[in-house]
């Protein structure tokens, strides 16, 4: 159906403030979907999505909040000290944008501003899941280097966070480059 369907066929529900996109229109003549249902839908995705990062970043987190009380903290060097407190900012940042979308949910309840909260909620959990990646890299780097040196541990966290990267953010992109033409 057409856009202009769209408004005949959905006369009793309140007309979104813009007119519908190409997604919109693609969403409502193959699935049956309105804007606004689309929007609640892209937005318990996105929750969805953020539940399985927070665990991951809570544990981490855990362990890094932990980690200054153990004896062997006091035998850090420098360099190590410098890299578990990057891995705790960089967990305690993601964990700040894994949890924005629903902050920002209830800041924003009621006034109509879907399209925003789903918009937002997307940046946040995208940015998060960097910081996650960061986070968990310093983690890392910081037990390779009490375990193995730092040198090593540069080389193995590298190739880490390279993999994390590529499944994270480099296949997926490449997908969507490769597909950009099917719609």
């Amino acid at each position: 159906m057409t856009v202009n369907e769209i408004d005949e066929t959905c006369r009793d529900r309140p007309l979104p403030a813009e007119h519908p996109d190409a997604h919109d229109q693609w969403n409502f003549s193959v699935r049956r979907e309105t804007p606004t249902q689309r929007l609640d839908r892209n937005y318990a995705e996105i929750l969805q999505e953020v539940r399985v990062a927070q665990t991951g970043v809570q544990l981490l987190l855990a362990f890094l909040l932990t980690v200054a009380f153990t004896p062997r903290f006091a035998t850090l060097t420098e360099f190590e000290r410098r890299v578990y407190v990057a891995a705790l900012v960089l967990g305690a940042a993601a964990t700040a944008l894994l949890i924005a979308p629903a902050a920002f949910h209830r800041l924003v309840f009621r006034r109509r501003l879907k399209r925003q909260l789903v918009l937002a909620s997307s940046r946040f959990a995208l940015c998060g899941l960097t910081l996650l990646m960061l986070s968990i890299g310093s983690a890392l780097l910081l037990i390779l280097s009490v375990t193995l040196g730092p040198a090593l541990a540069a080389r193995f966290t590298a190739g880490v966070l390279g993999w994390f990267a590529l499944w994270w953010f480099v296949v997926p992109m490449w997908s969507r480059l490769r597909n950009s033409g099917t719609r």
